[in-house]
């Protein structure tokens, strides 16, 4: 059976809490989870590639079990979420990495294979977004208000998914059999953004979230340029990010694998097994033969 660690980091005064199993002499691959969730999002898929491969799974700041301080007490931005996650993974030892990106997750990886793109060993995308063309104009036209004009008529339009039926929906909406999707997802999550003061945090991200677009051309840049191994496994169904945005990382990567389920935003809930066993097959193809990712 398989170990997994549960710890924390002191990264510049505030604790990061992370998942650790796996190998440490073994590639690593770091695992970046979305909104509203955290590393809990990964619990199941951990021990299906622990056996072989060196896991990390961190909680960014104001999620999960890290620290949540208040938005006057930090600058919540994406920027600084990829800083203290580099920070984080810097301290713990891991140099090189593959990275798993889901929803949030996709704007904290890009930031950290712009930082140093000889640390990215390989990308496995799930319905982390890197394109134009993956964002649904139905879900985002509300988000981009906000950031043009933080008001409170533009805030109180976002505060509904931070919501109880929102976080479920994001959680069942796409999947053929919503019976499958365990509710401990969308309670556990739900009782997270509810910590006091937890609202202006996530509000303050969403409001941020502008910034992700302006980076897109140079993550396309860096694709071109490095050709770096990539995954897109993406549920098709997903009222977030489309399954065009899947299908566009071919334009920079001529070689990379696209698979496409019939699920939603959270595919590792509703097809877990056919999910892990196309990473497993991907990682196995391209990190194998290459540099463990933990430095000596």
């Amino acid at each position: 059976m398989v170990e997994v660690r549960y710890r924390y980091e002191d990264v510049q005064g505030h604790q990061l809490f992370y998942r650790e199993a796996g190998p440490v002499d073994g590639p690593t691959i770091v695992l970046l989870h979305g909104f509203p969730t955290s590393s809990f999002m990964f619990r199941e898929l951990i021990p299906l590639l622990a056996d072989r491969y060196h896991v990390i799974a961190p909680d960014y700041l104001g999620f999960g079990l890290s620290d949540a301080p208040a938005v006057d007490e930090f600058e919540y931005t994406f920027d600084a979420l990829t800083e203290l996650t580099a920070q984080l993974l810097q301290q713990i030892g891991v140099t090189r990495y593959a990275i798993y990106v889901q929803d949030y997750g996709a704007p904290v990886g890009w930031r950290l294979a712009l930082r140093d793109p000889s640390a990215v060993s390989a990308v496995i995308s799930q319905n982390g977004n890197g394109y134009e063309a993956g964002f649904v104009p139905e879900f985002w036209a509300p988000i981009w208000a906000y950031g043009e004009d933080a008001d409170p008529e533009t805030g109180d339009a976002l505060r509904g998914a931070l919501g109880l039926d929102a976080i479920r929906r994001q959680y069942v909406h796409g999947v053929a059999d919503p019976s499958v999707v365990s509710p401990d997802t969308w309670h556990h999550d739900f009782a997270l953004v509810s910590r006091p003061g937890n609202d202006l945090v996530q509000l303050r991200l969403f409001r941020d979230y502008r910034t992700n677009r302006d980076l897109y051309p140079l993550l396309h840049e860096y694709l071109r340029a490095s050709q770096v191994p990539l995954l897109a496994i993406w549920g098709r169904n997903d009222e977030i990010f489309g399954p065009d945005g899947a299908r566009a990382f071919a334009a920079d990567l001529p070689d990379a694998e696209i698979e496409l389920l019939d699920g939603g935003h959270f595919l590792l809930e509703s097809h877990l097994d056919t999910a892990a066993g196309y990473i497993r097959g991907f990682l196995g193809r391209v990190l194998e033969r290459q540099p463990a990712g933990v430095a000596g």
